[in-house]
């Protein structure tokens, strides 16, 4: 059992007022019952994957320095669609146009229908074929696509990119050409579609672009993976957005659930895995056996959960 935590910590979140008067027992059980074995090094600001993306692939067994991360094409193969073609997820989003730079706004915040997404993908549709690309509808916010463009397109996780300059992380391999002109055409497709016309009436973000995440080709040989591995979404909204109060609330009930889950877990059968990570890092626990002075000495050594989290966004071990 590997309890994946994205977002347990965040660069975001750094003032006194983020650990005052908080506690997550559980966490703090678990802390006592686990050793960290393994820190997953920092690939940098300008990684395309984030650190709790990069765990789940070396689960599954794919090569840590490939590209890309075929996650589009991992979900079609476990819902019984496995394939060997080049796929990717779709997003319609809304790109905030400054002066100097061009932000990715939430796309979570668009509150876009299925009915409004729908119509907006089947207006795109000629242009999206006529590049090769052929793209279902799977909901309001994800779209799957597969085509060749999409081999060796190196593209970055939709996280990533939320509330930051688009130009940063625009793919600037080769294969993005065709991708990066299917934007523009899509941008003058969309500025007045009758659903962002009735949007901008509404005072509502219009979708003007997409974006491309996920994509790939699953590896030819990977390895099976063990065990039970769980990756809780509940801390990444908050975490995103800055919101401090939201975030520790999330994380108390996520420590009164899985974490709580974990613990009976490892106390049950003396196995079980816990990584925490922030954007830029991973700390991962595991329940090793030890000997009676380790034991003794992990005891009174056992790092406190403050400390175990502040150590994701500082140099310094817990």
């Amino acid at each position: 059992m590997h309890l994946i935590i994205p977002y347990a910590a965040s660069q975001a979140f750094s003032g006194p007022e983020v650990w005052a008067g908080w506690q997550l027992p559980y966490l703090q059980a678990l802390l006592s019952l686990l050793q960290r074995q393994q820190v997953l090094q920092d690939a940098g600001p300008t990684a395309l994957h984030l650190p709790h993306e990069r765990l789940q692939a070396q689960a599954l067994g794919w090569p840590l320095d490939a590209p890309t991360l075929p996650w589009a094409a991992w979900h079609q193969a476990q819902q019984g669609q496995q394939s060997a073609a080049p796929q990717a997820w779709m997003t319609p989003c809304h790109w905030q146009v400054g002066m100097d730079q061009v932000v990715m706004a939430d796309p979570a915040h668009l509150r876009l229908s299925d009915d409004e997404s729908q119509q907006l993908l089947q207006a795109m549709q000629p242009f999206l074929q006529e590049d090769g690309l052929q793209v279902t509808w799977h909901s309001a916010l994800r779209w799957h696509a597969q085509g060749a463009m999409l081999a060796d397109l190196p593209t970055a996780s939709l996280d990533r990119v939320i509330g930051q300059n688009v130009k940063d992380w625009m793919p600037q391999h080769p294969a993005a050409r065709p991708l990066q002109r299917l934007q523009s055409e899509m941008q003058m497709l969309l500025y007045n579609h009758p659903v962002n016309d009735a949007r901008d009436a509404r005072r509502q973000h219009t979708v003007n672009a997409f974006w491309l995440h996920g994509a790939g080709s699953l590896p030819a040989a990977a390895a099976p993976m063990n065990g039970t591995m769980t990756v809780p979404d509940a801390l990444r909204s908050s975490a995103l957005h800055g919101d401090v109060p939201a975030w520790r609330q999330a994380w108390q009930q996520l420590d009164a659930t899985a974490v709580a889950d974990l613990v009976q877990h490892v106390k049950a059968t003396g196995q079980g895995q816990l990584s925490l990570c922030s954007e830029h890092t991973a700390h991962t626990y595991t329940a090793a056996p030890a000997a009676w002075h380790q034991r003794i000495h992990r005891l009174f050594k056992q790092p406190s959960t403050e400390a175990a989290l502040q150590a994701l966004i500082t140099s310094c071990p817990p």
